[in-house]
């Protein structure tokens, strides 16, 4: 009799886990099925090369705002993911020390911080001494934003690589540094990978700090000194316009920029996926 409510309510349970999970899921394929019928009909080859056109012209894209994006993110990448992996790096191997708590306690906050006040601090620091909204404002702010989430990501990765092979590097006569860069760093290094991915999609949708630091340009950008177009921003710009021109190319650009996390965020579970099979191998 034990044997027969065991087997029924191992069953109830794993019925009740599945419909949790298709409750999960309903609002996904909700907002990605309806972000695609209200954003396909706009998608064109002019939409990913063209300028945005006048009010009243037919045509015009979203190039700039693409391109701008990668800039964007390809600045911030540059300046937040080696700094968020040297403090990931030191929180996990110097996890005692003082500075290691205090580093640690400033992660925490930052982490928590909402994106426009890093936007706000950002233009008091860099917009209003050059006097300019820039490129270079704009990554750091997105920057800013990168750096806990590689951090505490990075952080937690090397804590899962056994203390057994810090100290078989340290008996081989390794310098500390060679261990942590060539074995501890190498043992986690996908899932360090997916930590970077990580903050990569959670800057590229954001739109607060870019409004005070990037702003917006209707047009090419051609230095890192100017103002520069992002879809986040693009995209808000033309939501809230009247135009009901507009308003189909911002559901054109929310279509790719989910398009572009969604890849991200499969590419991630690949990287687990490919991780815990090569453990289990």
């Amino acid at each position: 009799m034990r044997d027969l409510i065991r087997k029924y309510m191992d069953i109830w349970m794993h019925g009740v886990l599945l419909g949790a999970s298709f409750v999960a899921l309903v609002p996904l394929f909700g907002v990605f099925s309806y972000v695609l019928k209200k954003g396909w009909p706009a998608l064109s080859k002019g939409f990913f090369v063209n300028l945005p056109t006048p009010v009243g012209e037919v045509g015009g894209g979203f190039g700039n705002a693409i391109l701008g994006s990668v800039v964007l993110i390809l600045l911030a990448s540059i300046v937040g993911v080696p700094w968020g992996v040297l403090c990931g790096i030191y929180l996990a191997e110097y996890r005692r020390s003082k500075l290691a708590q205090w580093l640690r306690f400033t992660v925490d906050v930052l982490t928590s911080v909402p994106s426009i006040i890093v936007g706000l601090f950002i233009y008091a620091i860099v917009v209003k001494p050059m006097a300019n909204f820039s490129a270079l404002a704009g990554a750091a702010s997105l920057a800013l934003i990168m750096i806990p989430v590689v951090a505490r990501t990075t952080e937690e990765m090397l804590k899962l690589v056994p203390r057994a092979t810090r100290e078989a590097g340290l008996a081989l006569g390794l310098p500390r540094w060679k261990v942590i860069l060539f074995i501890t760093l190498r043992g986690a290094v996908s899932g360090v990978a997916t930590g970077v991915l990580l903050a990569i999609a959670r800057v590229a949708g954001e739109t607060a700090p870019l409004l005070f630091t990037a702003f917006n340009n209707r047009y090419w950008s051609h230095t890192l000194f100017e103002p520069v177009a992002s879809l986040p921003v693009q995209i808000y710009v033309y939501a809230i316009s009247p135009f009901e021109e507009w308003h189909q190319q911002a559901w054109a650009g929310a279509l790719v920029l989910l398009f572009f996390i969604l890849f991200v965020n499969l590419f991630i579970r690949f990287l687990i996926f490919s991780r815990g099979a090569g453990r289990t191998s």
